[in-house]
């Protein structure tokens, strides 16, 4: 009877998103025939068809939508936009990314110059490979989009990362596109500021390229 006075109950955990079946450590299958079609033209070089989901990022845009990431072992994630709900009918974009390339930023002076010449230019060579910002502004100059992304481990434990992005795009064979999506991002822990440029590459994926595991 005491027990039931004097005990506490354990703090919930925050829940990770879910949309499409997919979940934190939840699982799925790629179509191998389109990747094999795919590859030759794309900069990412054997994705693997079998992706496990190790953690869930959620961010929303001033535009009121919502961006979900699912994090997973193949070094990339798959991102899903909703606009206007958090349910597979409003899904406006799902495209499959890997990271490309990461590199940290050491000194406040190259941050401000990450965030004010490196990650927005009219375009972005990677690879030997040309892509075209795909974000205008109407002015001379298109800054960042700034987001701020809460992503849920599998260990229940969560995290906060300030973002800064600009997406760009190539045009590939058949009307389809690669894009690249170059990201200054910052993370405080304790009273100092993590920060590294990330790129990543990445392509639209249609219901039919996928399937969910259980």
């Amino acid at each position: 009877m005491f027990s039931k006075w004097f005990s506490k109950q354990a703090p919930s955990k925050p829940t990770a998103p879910e949309i499409m079946g997919l979940y934190l450590g939840g699982s799925f299958e790629l179509d191998d025939l389109k990747l094999r079609l795919l590859e030759p033209e794309l900069t990412i070089e054997s994705a693997a068809r079998s992706q496990l989901i190790q953690a869930v990022g959620q961010a929303e845009l001033d535009s009121g939508g919502t961006i979900l990431r699912f994090y997973t072992d193949d070094e990339g994630f798959l991102q899903v936009i909703v606009d206007g709900g958090m349910t597979e009918n409003h899904i406006t974009d799902v495209k499959l990314w890997h990271f490309y390339d990461t590199q940290t930023i050491g000194s406040e002076a190259q941050w401000q110059e990450c965030l004010d010449k490196l990650i927005s230019q009219p375009t972005y060579t990677v690879d030997g490979k040309t892509f075209t910002r795909v974000w205008n502004a109407t002015g001379d100059y298109s800054p960042p989009v700034a987001v701020s992304e809460k992503t849920f481990e599998e260990d229940g434990d969560t995290s906060v990362t300030d973002q800064f992005m600009m997406l760009y795009e190539r045009e590939l064979g058949e009307g389809r596109t690669e894009s690249l999506l170059v990201a200054g991002e910052e993370k405080i822990v304790g009273n100092n500021a993590d920060r590294c440029l990330v790129l990543s590459t990445g392509f639209d994926i249609q219901p039919a390229d996928i399937t969910i595991n259980g």
